[in-house]
């Protein structure tokens, strides 16, 4: 009889198929007590000490392959799991195999990329080998997310360290990125998000300011104040004209957060209080409310079936309309005066379509809320002067402001400030305060920051398509998106309100068609004079597509330019948002066709779509260094809106090889380099290790990401409904597009070559992976 095992108590025994499905996410996973399978060889020693076997040295050699002994593991009768002492196994997965110190398993790192691990249902006494830099990575991130739930030995399956890279990914943003980009303004969420890496007064004390005309929320946060000394909270009211650009350059030595909108709750004492609506942030440094991010953020959330979340966003951007006369640039004090490229009716109409329909009425209202919204901020930001330029009847990014932005870094201008400051024989930082609060005098600066701030409000900080110039520029991108605001507006108000909507807020409207002679009039009709028909918004927008066409669109070209407002021509840099017309549906298939013919080559890469072309960008060198939006850079906005816009004028095989040229580039980084998920990306050299003046976010993490990037997560999400199965397949093999969309080969039949062979998900995971001897 064998003899009987003894176990320190409280621990738990599992057999095989108890443990349910693998792919769950860690709470799930590791949220349980300490599991051991049961074994005849069981081992009272090592429930009380298991180390993972290390690999024999000799001198300075590593032996990676022992002799095999009787008990090596020779046949697999089920799935292998491991039994792992958890900070054990860390430290000597760190120790041996991350050479570079980063707490990252790349395929940069020069270890032997091998570690045996003990098999569970020996106990630990036979091992088996992981190999490889994806399957490690996976180990040190399950180990970290065991250690997050106070694991100190866990029974892990192999399959987690196999995982189709696709299906992880994946699941990873669907179950943890969005959570952990969660942020909420109220006395709980306050200490995450007050916290400004742009703020450099070098005063850390959190500061709130909170909206003219929301006495509620200033009484909150007053007593968040009380409550929580601790935080040191500063509790500030804005003016009810918060936007004067000389008030606004007055907070910036007092920088702070921007209330956003709140819901009344049971405080469950019986009483009632406010609590933060939920919203997601970019990530890394970004620890706000960003306004275009949050377009792309909200399509990823909507795939992954959070349509609360997205809908939570849109909450906000009322709100902020409401109370600060424009979606921001992002929640903080110094973005007062600055939008962002506007989204709102396309991401309100998205939301629409997917809310429940068990209480239309309810829905029905919240898209009048947003419309009459959007309608708001069109009139009284995009076709208000100073962005509407009256002459062309373009719109331009060209928003107020006062002296030297200062959210950049503290030496960002000095080498634009030196040469004034040497005029006037004086410090750099002396001439920047000078300057800052009018003392100093200098035209043409304020005309440099004026176009400074104006590439900030387009989004595109920074590319040489838009220095020195870009507040005169009415740009392709800014002009479809406006279009096709207009055409949702007559769309909304045509099938959801009967045509006919009624504004409740009152504001003056922009004159029709604009002109020099009727905006230099001061007379304005008002928004609540008369009810908004879908007539007078589809003439807007056919009036826009005209304008479009008689400004950007270059025939001989066959791409769509900006367009100089001041100098009266075309500025002739290519950008990729020429596809955004796509995207709005202002083309005529005509241009569509000679876009997609004759001008997408030029800015297909082997990761996708970069920004611009190489040749309008110029030499790069020492004085003239790369812009973040320039070639060789791609961006995940770029490529979603020419997805979009190809499928819709029904060019989808171009989409879909589009869209797997970029969740290739995604994937095979995800499986180098420990799941980074990265801003941007180098879509020529397919790398997130970018040479540019900001470098790159989302890529400081230690042993697990925690959250990718919001923009990125959602082009994961959104770019996976493009493909089809077998894409989908090859993707997971990391097969180059190269071979996927191949010379004389149809792209499904080159996409069944490349997964023919691939059926097993330990295939797909492993097949690119550069293995060590």
């Amino acid at each position: 009889m064998a003899p009987s095992l003894t176990h320190p108590p409280g621990v738990t025994f599992v057999d095989d198929g108890e443990r349910g499905s693998v792919h769950v996410e860690a709470a799930v996973y590791y949220g349980g007590g300490e599991t051991f399978t049961r074994s005849r060889t069981y081992s009272h020693s090592h429930i009380h000490g298991y180390n993972p076997k290390r690999a024999p040295a000799f001198q300075e050699d590593i032996i990676t392959r022992t002799r095999r002994m009787s008990h090596d593991e020779k046949s697999v009768t089920g799935p292998r799991r491991f039994l792992i002492d958890v900070e054990e196994t860390i430290r000597v997965v760190l120790e041996q195999e991350d050479t570079d110190g980063d707490f990252q398993i790349s395929i940069t790192d020069a270890g032997p990329k091998l570690i045996p691990l003990g098999t569970a249902t020996s106990n630990g006494f036979k091992t088996f080998d992981i190999r490889g830099t994806y399957m490690l990575s996976n180990l040190l991130q399950e180990l970290a997310l065991a250690r997050d739930h106070g694991r100190k030995r866990i029974v892990l399956d192999e399959a987690r360290l196999t995982e189709n890279p696709v299906d992880r990914l994946s699941r990873m943003i669907r179950h943890s990125f969005w959570h952990s980009l969660t942020r909420r303004i109220d006395g709980d969420g306050l200490e995450i998000i007050t916290a400004d890496p742009k703020n450099r007064t070098g005063r850390v004390q959190p500061r709130i300011y909170i909206p003219y005309g929301e006495p509620a929320m200033v009484e909150y946060y007053r007593k968040v104040a009380r409550e929580k000394p601790h935080m040191n909270l500063d509790v500030q009211v804005l003016p009810q004209k918060n936007d004067d650009p000389y008030f606004v350059k007055s907070l910036n030595s007092k920088p702070g957060l921007l209330a956003l909108a709140m819901e009344e709750i049971d405080d469950g004492k019986g009483g009632r209080t406010l609590k933060g609506i939920p919203f997601i942030v970019p990530g890394a440094r970004f620890n706000e409310l960003y306004n275009w991010d949050s377009y792309f953020i909200s399509l990823g959330l909507l795939v992954d079936g959070q349509v609360q979340m997205a809908k939570n966003m849109v909450e906000h951007f009322i709100f902020e309309i409401k109370h600060y006369g424009k979606i921001l640039n992002g929640s903080r004090s110094y973005y007062l005066c600055r939008t962002q490229p506007p989204f709102l009716t396309d991401m309100a109409l998205q939301i629409y379509n997917q809310l429940d329909r068990s209480d239309i009425e309810a829905n029905r209202q919240w898209l009048k809320r947003a419309i009459q919204a959007a309608i708001k901020e069109y009139h009284t930001i995009w076709v208000a002067e100073p962005r509407m330029d009256p002459k062309t009847g373009l719109s331009r990014f060209r928003p107020d402001g006062v002296g030297i932005p200062p959210e950049t870094e503290a030496t960002h201008f000095t080498h634009i400030l030196e040469p004034y400051a040497a005029k006037h024989g004086i410090s750099v930082l002396e001439f920047s305060e000078k300057y800052n609060n009018g003392a100093l005098k200098e035209p043409e600066l304020d005309e440099y920051f004026l176009h400074d701030r104006a590439v900030r409000e387009s989004g595109h900080d920074t590319t040489y398509r838009f220095e020195k110039r870009c507040a005169n520029l009415g740009t392709i991108d800014l002009q479809a998106l406006l279009y096709k605001y207009e055409v949702d507006i007559a769309t909304a108000i045509s099938e959801v309100f009967d045509d006919e909507l009624m504004l409740e807020e009152d504001f003056p409207l922009m004159p029709f068609p604009p002109t020099p002679e009727s905006y230099a009039n001061s007379h304005r009709e008002r928004s609540t004079s008369r009810p908004q028909t879908s007539d007078e918004w589809f003439e807007r927008a056919e009036w826009r597509r005209e304008v479009i066409d008689k400004y950007l669109w270059n025939e001989s070209k066959n791409l769509y330019f900006d367009y100089e407002t001041v100098q009266e021509k075309q500025s002739l840099y290519e950008s990729v948002t020429a596809f955004w017309a796509l995207w709005a549906g202002c083309a005529s298939e005509e241009q569509c066709w000679k876009l997609v013919s004759q001008s997408l080559k030029k800015f297909e890469v082997l990761g996708g779509l970069v920004s611009g072309t190489e040749e309008s960008r110029g030499k790069i060198s020492l004085d003239r260094p790369n812009r973040q939006w320039d070639f060789p850079y791609a961006w995940p906005p770029h490529q979603i809106m020419a997805w979009v816009g190809l499928e819709r004028y029904g060019y989808l095989e171009e989409a879909q090889r589009l869209a797997y040229r970029w969740l290739y580039m995604m994937t095979t980084a995800f499986v180098d380099f420990n799941g980074v998920v990265p801003e941007k990306f180098d879509a020529v050299k397919l790398s997130h290790l970018v040479e540019a003046e900001y470098g790159n976010q989302g890529i400081d993490f230690k042993m697990v990401p925690r959250e990718g990037f919001g923009w990125m997560n959602a082009a994961y999400q959104v770019g996976l409904s493009f493909l089809t199965t077998q894409m989908r397949r090859a993707v997971a093999a990391c097969t180059s597009p190269e071979i996927v969309f191949g010379r004389g080969a149809t792209a499904e039949v080159a996409v069944a070559q490349a997964t023919a062979a691939a059926a097993d998900p330990l295939d797909l995971a492993m097949e690119a992976l550069s293995l060590a001897a």
